[in-house]
């Protein structure tokens, strides 16, 4: 895992994170049962070195039933973005991940964790990069029909609260959907 690490911050790609002292932001436990695969870590996420340490990752970790403490100390949850830097900010939000990145890095940590039996994928990033053409047309479509990606994959929107009007016009995801995503999560996490 160290020799991955090193090899991500000497790669040309991030000569400049590496240069000002930024590490890639991701965590890969060989003992993770399930990954969360999101778009990249913002601004914050990268000045504290803490991934989903905000109002987003507070919602994420109740949809998903879990305190603080077995987000960040299981052991049992990897956390690989699309991109392990903040990719800088664009005209409505931060710039999405780097082309090639996760295609690059995502399978050397991922044969570092044999344990793994589900992928919670975050946003439609993740969804378009690990479901390929069996994603919706559009995200909601891909969250609504959760069920036919599992066991696999579970694909959700992003717990922003700038997600509220998302959710109040969904009203589904919460009665219908995150039921079934905590259950997911809690049978997983007891083996």
């Amino acid at each position: 895992m160290d020799s991955i690490f090193e090899a991500i911050k000497q790669d040309p790609q991030n000569a400049d994170f590496t240069a000002r002292g930024i590490d890639p932001l991701y965590t890969a436990p060989k003992t993770a049962r399930i990954v969360i695969v999101g778009q990249a870590p913002g601004a914050k996420a990268e000045a504290k070195r803490r991934y989903w340490d905000d109002p987003s990752g507070d919602r994420l970790r109740d949809w998903m039933g879990i305190d603080r403490e077995t987000f960040y100390q299981s052991d049992k949850l990897a956390i690989l973005p699309l991109d392990f830097y903040f990719p800088g900010h664009g005209k409505s939000g931060d710039l999405p991940p780097r082309k090639g990145f996760a295609d690059k890095w995502h399978p050397k940590l991922l044969a570092t964790m044999p344990h793994v039996e589900l992928f919670v994928l975050v946003g439609s990033y993740a969804q378009k990069y690990y479901l390929k053409d069996k994603a919706q047309r559009t995200l909601t479509a891909t969250v609504q029909d959760f069920a036919i990606y599992l066991p696999t994959y579970f694909p959700l929107v992003h717990p922003s609260p700038r997600n509220q009007i998302w959710m109040s016009k969904n009203p589904w995801f919460e009665a219908d959907v995150l039921p079934v995503f905590k259950q997911t999560i809690a049978d997983i996490l007891k083996k």
